[in-house]
């Protein structure tokens, strides 16, 4: 008796289908439906909008000023400073540095940093269950240190140890017979400033994005890593096949975050090489912007500046989206990925 009763109050609950061919009837906007995207989508534009897309019209605006800074007076120049800036030589050297900066600095230190995760996971005997090494969670803490401590103690501590002088760089190259490198300014140099500064860069950022990548990787099922070892594939395709598209996002993101934070490069320039190197062999943009606006007080031009920074940037993670999405990155990859091997390991196991 009860059935009869609930089935068909059941079926009077039943959402209403749409009529064959027709479009799905919207919802009713209810006070709750209202209120839920006021506050998880209507505050997080308004805050958007306010902190970022008002800023940024108004860093367009004074860009196009020859504002002073410290003075409500300004004459409105138009493009002119944008004009002047890519006449600038300094400006155009400090361009290409920083395009040099985020073209080597994210690819070397991803690089290293899945090296180290692939090694720390999965780098554990080649028999038995997949796993990593000993000691994994006291490599994961040694690799993580260098991030911890502040990017400007890192610059700082590193423009001692290349030090001409009393650096530990040349104590220790001069310890092991090389005497070329006795009194030699690795900072000094127009050929070895700029690869000293990325290798500081790699060294105090590496072992967060390993540590990033090491999360990821958890993240994989461990049945796909045992249908390649099944199907006789080493520790390289393993990790081209298998790793590479299951943490494809990852890599995305970490290549826009740290390519920004290449563009960008302020602290550990500032540290390293305060007045840009010789021969502004590692002046970047972001220097320059902060000498043109605190000490020649053009805060008009600096404004200009930034809004090209600002553009670089959007260029930057634009491309790298773009060649993500060219070479079949996305879902889609990662399904595939895991259906191949997932076959595999059934037809292996078919087999025996």
């Amino acid at each position: 008796m009860s059935d009869t009763i609930t089935k068909p109050e059941a079926a009077s609950r039943r959402s209403t289908p749409a009529a064959r061919g027709g479009r799905p009837r919207r919802r009713k906007l209810t006070f709750d439906r209202v209120t839920f995207f006021i506050a998880f989508l209507g505050v997080p534009l308004a805050v958007f909008v306010t902190f970022v897309l008002i800023p940024f019209v108004q860093a367009i605006f004074w860009g196009m000023t020859d504002w002073r800074g410290f003075s409500p007076d300004y004459n409105f120049v138009g493009l002119d400073n944008f004009t002047k800036m890519f006449q600038d030589d300094v400006f155009l050297k400090a361009l290409r540095n920083v395009a040099l900066l985020a073209a080597v600095v994210p690819f070397v230190t991803l690089s290293l940093a899945l090296g180290v995760a692939v090694a720390i996971t999965l780098g554990g005997p080649s028999k038995g269950p997949v796993r990593g090494i000993k000691a994994a969670s006291f490599y994961r803490i040694i690799s993580f240190f260098p991030y911890v401590v502040p990017a400007i103690i890192v610059g700082l501590i590193w423009a001692q140890m290349f030090d001409p002088n009393a650096g530990l760089v040349n104590g220790f190259l001069t310890a092991i017979g090389l005497d070329q490198f006795d009194t030699f300014a690795w900072l000094g140099e127009t050929a070895s400033a700029m690869p000293s500064l990325m290798f500081v860069f790699v060294w105090g950022l590496v072992g967060f994005y390993a540590v990033l990548f090491i999360a990821a990787i958890k993240g994989v099922p461990a049945e796909l890593y045992e249908a390649a070892r099944i199907d006789g594939a080493g520790r390289f395709r393993t990790t081209i096949s298998i790793t590479l598209p299951a943490i494809r996002d990852s890599v995305q993101t970490a290549y826009i975050y740290l390519g920004i934070a290449a563009l960008d490069a302020f602290v550990f320039v500032q540290a390293l090489l305060p007045n840009g190197g010789p021969a502004n062999s590692t002046l970047t943009i972001s220097q320059q912007l902060f000498n043109t606006a605190f000490r020649k007080q053009q805060f008009g031009y600096a404004t200009a500046m930034g809004v090209v920074l600002a553009v670089v940037t959007l260029v930057f993670a634009a491309l790298v989206f773009t060649v993500n999405r060219l070479t079949g990155g996305g879902e889609e990859k990662e399904k595939k990925a895991r259906g191949f091997w997932a076959r595999r390991a059934g037809a292996k196991g078919g087999a025996q």
